[in-house]
Parts: C-alpha cells; sequence; structure tokens
C-alpha cells in the first residue's frame, strides 16, 4: 500500500474509533503485512510528531490537530500568515496576532474554520525582536509606540512617567519590556529618541533600527583588532610565493576603501591568456574562534546605504591590514588561470601569495585607458597595454559564456546623490561599462576555478547554488510577454539559453529593462549551500564566492576550505557539511536581509527626494499594473510610482488581470506593461516611502514584433 494512502486510512480508522488503538489493532484493521507494518511504525511517529496522534497508556489516538512550527509574516491589515518548511503559508487571523511579532517563531495547531485552513498559536518558541523602531502617540494620559515595520497591528504602551519627556510623532527605539499576550498589549520603554521625522531625513538611521543592524563592534572585537600587528611577518612572505614585483593593480568604484581583488595578465609563448586574481588574504588575520570571527560571521556582510557602510570587519581589517593598496606589501590568495583564444581553461594554480599593487583605478579611469584619454596614458603609461589585453580576454570569455547561455540581468541601479546633511540632492540610473564587465568577468573566472577545485580534489565547499525557475513562475512570466506581442515558443526544458534569448531579443528597445526585471523576478533567489546544484543564471556547473572576503563571510569559509584542501589536510566531512549548511542558511538569510535593508534605504531616499519635485512631468514606463492602477518607472531617475485608476477620469476603467492591463470601457484606451506614459508627480509619503503621479498622456506605443 501506499505510504500516503496508509497514513490516510490510519487517520480514517482513529478518527471513527472512540477508544484509542493498539499499533497491533490498526495493522490487523488494515490487514497489513509483515513489510507494510514497517512503514506503519514509521507511519505512526510521523504523526505523533505532527500532534495528529497522540501515544495514550501505549494506544494511540486521534488529536484532530495537525501541530506545526513555523515563523510569523504579519500584513499591515493585522492579519498575518505561517511560513512552515514545505508547506504552503497558512493564514492566522487578528486574533492570533495580537501575541506575536512579525518573525516569531511559534508553535501552532492547524484548524479549519468557515472550510478554509487557520492558525490557533500554541505557544511561541522564538521571539524575533528585542528592540522596534516605531512612532509617539499620545491619547489622554497614556502614550505609546506604533512601530514603522510590519508590526503596526500593535500598539506598545509606555511607562505614564516617561509620557511628559516625550514628543508626539518622533520616531524612537524602544526595548520591549512585556511581549504581548491575548489579554495584555505589549509593552516597552524607549532607549533612544531618533527624532522627529518632518524636521529631519533620518530614514536610515530608521532602517538599520529597524533590521537590528549593529552599528559598533564589541569591546572584545575592537582590543583583538587593535592587538594585531601591522607589520607582515618575515617568515610568512618567504613562506609564499613572491609576486610583489609582477605589475598588478585594482580596479573599483570612486569612493571605495577596502579593495578586495588586484588582477594582473600576461601572454604566454603558446599566445595564451594568463590571468592573475589575487584575493586579500582575510582569512590569514581572521581565524577560526577568534572574537572578530565571531561578530564577521553574525554580520555576515557589509552594509552599504547611500550615506554609508557599515562594514562586516572593523577598519584596520577592511580599510588597512586586509585591503589591497597600492604600493604597499600586502598577504594574498592567487588564483592563477591560462585560457586559450577560445576562453578555455588550459591550466590553473591556487597558492598564498604576497603582492604589491602598482595602481589603484577607478572604473572610469581603467575605461580611459582602454579608449585612449591622453592624460590618464601619460600618468599610466605601463597600465595602457594590460589593460587593453584584458579587454580582449574579457570579450573572449564573455562570448563563451554567451554560447553556454549565461543570462545577462545588468538592470540599471539608481545612484542617489547625498549632500553633507544627509539630504538626497540628485538620482540617475548608474552605467556599467566596460571596465566594470572586465572585473565582473574575472572574478566569475576565479569563483568557477575554485568551486571546480574543490570538488575534484574532494573537499567540501560552500557553493552559490542557483536553481532552475519555478515553472509557474515562467509561465506568468510568458504570459506577460505575450501580451506584450512577444512570440513565445514553449521548450520541452526551461535552460538558461531560453531566458538569454528572450532578453536578447528585447535588446536596444523601450521595454528591455522591463523584461530584464520580469525575467529576474521569475527566477529562484542564489543561496549559499554545500549541496552543489549549480548555477542556472550562470549557467555554470561549479560556482563558489571567493573574490570578496573583506564584505562577505561566505568567501571567508571558502578561503578555509581552499587552504585545507591545498595542504591537504585531514577533515571530518560529514562534520563539515553540517557546518557548512548551517552556516549557508544563516549566510542566506543576512544577504536576504541586508539587500531588503539596502532597497529600502534606496526607496525611501527616492522618495524624499520627489517631495521637492512635486508638480514636475515626466515621462516613465509602465512597470506594473494591478486593480487600483499602474505604477510608472521613470526614465530619468528610476523612481517609481502609482497612477491610481481612480485618476483616470476620462472614462470608467477596468482591470484586465490575464492580460495585465486597464482597459477603459467605452474609449476601449489601453493602459499595459510597457507603455510609455507622461506623468505628473502629485503627492510624496514619505513615511512608507510612496510616490504617487498623475497620468498627463500615454505616449506613441512603440513597435510591436
Amino acid at each position: 500500500m501506499d505510504k500516503e494512502i496508509l497514513e490516510k486510512e490510519v487517520l480514517k480508522i482513529l478518527s471513527r474509533k472512540k477508544k484509542p488503538l493498539h499499533f497491533l489493532q490498526i495493522a490487523k484493521a488494515l490487514n497489513l503485512d509483515k513489510k507494510e507494518r514497517k512503514i506503519l511504525k514509521k507511519i505512526m511517529r510521523k504523526l505523533k510528531k505532527e500532534g495528529k496522534v497522540r501515544v495514550v497508556k501505549g494506544k494511540y489516538e486521534y488529536t484532530g490537530e495537525e501541530v506545526v512550527t513555523g515563523r510569523v509574516i504579519a500584513y499591515p491589515g493585522g492579519f498575518g500568515f505561517l511560513e512552515v518548511e514545505g508547506q504552503k503559508d497558512i493564514y492566522i487571523p487578528p486574533f492570533e496576532m495580537v501575541k506575536v511579532f512579525s518573525g516569531d517563531e511559534v508553535k501552532a495547531k492547524i484548524v479549519e474554520f468557515k472550510g478554509k485552513k487557520e492558525v490557533r498559536i500554541l505557544r511561541v518558541l522564538k521571539r524575533a525582536k528585542k528592540e522596534i523602531v516605531g512612532k509617539i502617540f499620545k491619547e489622554d494620559d497614556t502614550c505609546y509606540v506604533i512601530p514603522m515595520d510590519e508590526n503596526s497591528h500593535h500598539k506598545i504602551l509606555l511607562p505614564k512617567k516617561d509620557c511628559a519627556k516625550l514628543e508626539e510623532n518622533n520616531v524612537v527605539v524602544v526595548k520591549i519590556t512585556q511581549y504581548p499576550s491575548k489579554n495584555s498589549p505589549p509593552r516597552g520603554k524607549v532607549i533612544e529618541v531618533l527624532g522627529d521625522p518632518t524636521k529631519k531625513f533620518i530614514a536610515i538611521d530608521v532602517i538599520i533600527r529597524k533590521y537590528n543592524i549593529p552599528t559598533t563592534y564589541p569591546e572584545k572585537v575592537l582590543k583583538e583588532v587593535e592587538e594585531i600587528p601591522e607589520e607582515i611577518p618575515q617568515e610568512e612572505i618567504e613562506r609564499r610565493k613572491d609576486l610583489r614585483k609582477q605589475l598588478c593593480f585594482t580596479i573599483d568604484p570612486e569612493r571605495a576603501r577596502d579593495f578586495d581583488d588586484a588582477v594582473a595578465i600576461e601572454l604566454t609563448p603558446e599566445g595564451y591568456y594568463k590571468l592573475y586574481v589575487h584575493i586579500a588574504d582575510v582569512s590569514y588575520y581572521v581565524r577560526e574562534g577568534m572574537e572578530t570571527d565571531k561578530e564577521a560571521y553574525k554580520r555576515g556582510f557589509t552594509f552599504y546605504f547611500p550615506d554609508r557602510a557599515i562594514h562586516m570587519l572593523p577598519e584596520k581589517l577592511s580599510a588597512k591590514l586586509c585591503s589591497l593598496r597600492p604600493n604597499e606589501d600586502k598577504l594574498s590568495f592567487t588564483v592563477e588561470m591560462v585560457f586559450d583564444e577560445s576562453g578555455n581553461l588550459k591550466a590553473y594554480d591556487i597558492y598564498e601569495s604576497v603582492i604589491r599593487s602598482k595602481a589603484r583605478l577607478t572604473y572610469n579611469e581603467a575605461l580611459g585607458l582602454i579608449v585612449g584619454d591622453p592624460a590618464l596614458e601619460k600618468k599610466y603609461p605601463e597600465l595602457v597595454e594590460p589593460l587593453r589585453l584584458m579587454e580582449t580576454l574579457y570579450r573572449i570569455l564573455s562570448r563563451k559564456r554567451w554560447e553556454m547561455g549565461s543570462i545577462d540581468f545588468d538592470l540599471p541601479e539608481a545612484e542617489v546623490i547625498i549632500d553633507e546633511y544627509g539630504e538626497p540632492t540628485a538620482i540617475y540610473p548608474y552605467e556599467r561599462h566596460v571596465a566594470h564587465r572586465i572585473i565582473e568577468h574575472f572574478m566569475i573566472s576565479a569563483n568557477e576555478t575554485v568551486a571546480l577545485h574543490l570538488e575534484n580534489v574532494g573537499y567540501p565547499c560552500l557553493y552559490r547554488v542557483h536553481e532552475p525557475p519555478d515553472e509557474e513562475k515562467v509561465e506568468n512570466l510568458l504570459e506577460i510577454l505575450e501580451g506584450l506581442g512577444y512570440k513565445v515558443k514553449r521548450p520541452n526544458e526551461y535552460t538558461p539559453k531560453f531566458f538569454q534569448k528572450i532578453i536578447e531579443d528585447f535588446e536596444g528597445r523601450p521595454e528591455e529593462n522591463l523584461i530584464r526585471f520580469l525575467t529576474l523576478r521569475a527566477m529562484a533567489r542564489a543561496k549559499y549551500s554545500p549541496h552543489n546544484v549549480g548555477h542556472f543564471g550562470l549557467a555554470l556547473e561549479h560556482y563558489a564566492h571567493f573574490t570578496s572576503p573583506i564584505r562577505r563571510y561566505p568567501d571567508i569559509i571558502v578561503h578555509r576550505l581552499l587552504k585545507k584542501a591545498l595542504k591537504g589536510e585531514p577533515i571530518d566531512y560529514e562534520k563539515t557539511v553540517a557546518y557548512l549548511e548551517e552556516a549557508g542558511n544563516h549566510l542566506s538569510k543576512q544577504e536576504r536581509l541586508a539587500d531588503e535593508a539596502e532597497m529600502e534605504a534606496i526607496d525611501n531616499l527616492k522618495a524624499r527626494y520627489m517631495k521637492g519635485r512635486i508638480g514636475e512631468e515626466f515621462i516613465g514606463i509602465i512597470t506594473g499594473v494591478v486593480n487600483f492602477g499602474f505604477f510608472v518607472e521613470l526614465e530619468e531617475n528610476l523612481v517609481e510610482g502609482l497612477v491610481k485608476i481612480n485618476t483616470l477620469t476620462d472614462d470608467e476603467y477596468v482591470y484586465d488581470e490575464p492580460a495585465h492591463r486597464i482597459v477603459g470601457v467605452r474609449t476601449g484606451k489601453v493602459f499595459r506593461l510597457g507603455d510609455h506614459v507622461r506623468v505628473r508627480c502629485i503627492a510624496v509619503d514619505e513615511e512608507r516611502a510612496r510616490v504617487e503621479f498623475e497620468l498627463i498622456e500615454k505616449l506613441e506605443k512603440h513597435e510591436n514584433f
């Protein structure tokens, strides 16, 4: 009998019987043979664990309940969902949400109410937050804080004695002194006043507190780092490959202070390209067991905001000792690769080294040297030839990756210019050019080579994996594309080449960036795991993160594994994989947190900037259509805002969901994804980072496929 069918039959029998049944009684009632009874034992253990049955004096009794453990996801309306691994999210009604905060881990039973599954919380296993950011409100002689995150369904009561010294509408950080229950609201104490958001821009400070991003290092860490000597011991230099005379250099953004990677290139006698990728040897300074290592693991990443960076490692390490600064001896980890004229990897070597970078270039300076800027050529005459050789190799590697099916999403990012007071003064799309791509492709090569090496020598690795996309999401993407007039021929299997072709077909068209975004949205999210399932987006079988150890902890882990592999150190394989699973989960979560915090900061700055441009007209593209209107992204600065359906007064409009469009009932006028429109900015909600537009006109339709 099938395991699933057997489980259903067991529950059917137990639910009908009024008395508990012994294992043998259940087996007899189901007429099971010896082999099936073994399966039954596993099923009974599973049902007991899930809370569907309980054991009473050695007999099994049906509870009528399914008990699960999951994470609470709150919604502004006061309801929520329970995220349970391996199951669809389950609805939490408002009267249950009053007991919990978003992110809390809870044990709950699942019940049926009006034919639908709902959650009843049994107990909170782990609280997600000890501190919450919110706004002060006063009522009679009481005051409370309304959280400025997904916990806005709560009112956090403050001590009456504190109310007099707190100003209404001020944003504060509250320490929770009493968590909510069914009969009692949460209580807290103000530990920090961030200020009045109407008087000064505090959005990024709010985000940092909201996401609980640490802004200082523990005293133990600072003391430990202070004691690290700045001089490299002579015996360490002698132990490594000495490449200090080599012509290598760094290429980074203009404001960068931590330089993870340096590059060098030369031609071999056969006419092959020998590429050197030197990576800062952070693992030499940050050893396992150090307080600095524990703090770096906890943070996982450097958090980048438009006005500041919150570093994974203290400045002495990130900007000084580890950073590959020009004209200084630095410890590095080198991946040396030889490519033929078709971009095939012919040979490689990986080793610890000591280098001396000859120059610190910005991306724009590197571009100037490649295209022939006389002033830069005079300043860096020795770098012209290697940079142009690098450009040639980049184009070879790029062509090879394109043939393999690598998907180039290359979405424009908004660069926000901040003044000395933290106010946004300008926003424009940040353009990536050939110098960015050279470094990007060289780092991909090094990352791939390291992952390949670790697998070849039989060592575990923390891979950067990217699974194939979910078919339902792909179907949704294809429906949108068909609505844009794009003829889609569905293949037997969705390969990277298939998505690459979609993006290529839109290249040079006004909808290009929208299609890149929609295609990216259909993809799974990349994550860290010791189980190699390949990288779908890059069309690679082996991939890891190795090239940014100053700002990413996963790279430090890979460095350590690689050093052990190079030395042939014995390891406990199973124990190492178990650690990598735990680390992969934690670091993938921290990466998501960093992405969310950084995106929220950009959205807040965009809203703040647009407040000064209310009344102005812009041209944009429709990027989303919903039943209450459509979203428009402005060409000038990538700000996105909403045109509400009730502001379209020339007709009555209805939402055509399958076609992702809004249609006028009388006129038949259509607004769909990809349409270009002229809009006026009419309102900004800074607190929610929302911008509102009104339609001026729909612009001339671009040619179809």
